[in-house]
């Protein structure tokens, strides 16, 4: 029976984690803009909140914190919030950029690692998404009859973050592939651009978002 639990789970873990999302697409904009990797490093950010996250079902807040409508609440707004920072900032320094005639044909300002890895963190922390799927998606794969619940949703976790991170590699290295093809800076200006309104339709797909 946890044999069949743990092969349901995996098998709707691939697809959550191949599936686009504003980590997966942040990821894929930093490895086309600054290399793999600053991509892959900057996987730290995500993955710590994630490790918070995963503590925090086990020590079983994840269902209190989805049980309270206006904690879910806030955690969404803030969410939301910080995406549309995010992709009015990337819109804005496109349009900076492309205001300056002399920097066509030269690389964007470099950012941090640091800053890269706290962009990861930002996003991952405050989606509801991903409070709901470790609040909410892990316990399902529970084996109660089994016992040890807070063991299994520690393993669950920490094997969601594997594939996660498997995924991840996977945006990052297309990103770096595209990268490697030499785009110009107008290229990329269109690419910051395009990643900017995703990241605003993403923010507003999340006010619809429910516990």
């Amino acid at each position: 029976m946890f044999n069949a639990h743990w092969q349901a789970f995996l098998a709707a873990s691939v697809l959550l984690a191949l599936t686009p999302g504003a980590n997966q697409l942040l990821s894929l904009r930093n490895a086309l803009q600054q290399g793999t990797a600053d991509a892959v490093v900057a996987l730290a950010g995500r993955f710590s909140a994630f490790l918070v996250l995963i503590l925090a079902t086990v020590a079983g807040l994840g269902a209190i914190l989805l049980a309270s409508e206006p904690v879910f609440t806030a955690v969404k707004w803030c969410g939301v919030a910080y995406l549309l920072y995010l992709g009015g900032r990337m819109l804005y320094r496109s349009r900076t950029h492309a205001a300056e005639p002399a920097r066509e044909g030269t690389a964007d300002v470099r950012r941090t690692r640091r800053e890269l890895t706290r962009q990861e963190f930002g996003v991952a922390m405050t989606n509801p998404k991903a409070l709901l799927l470790f609040g909410a998606f892990l316990p399902q794969f529970a084996d109660r009859s089994a016992g040890a619940v807070p063991a299994q949703l520690l393993a669950l976790g920490l094997a969601y973050i594997a594939v996660e991170f498997a995924a991840a590699l996977v945006y990052a290295g297309v990103g770096g592939r595209l990268a490697s093809f030499d785009l110009t800076a107008r290229t990329r200006r269109w690419f910051d651009r395009a990643t900017g309104v995703t990241m605003l339709a993403i923010a507003a797909s999340l006010t619809r978002a429910r516990p």
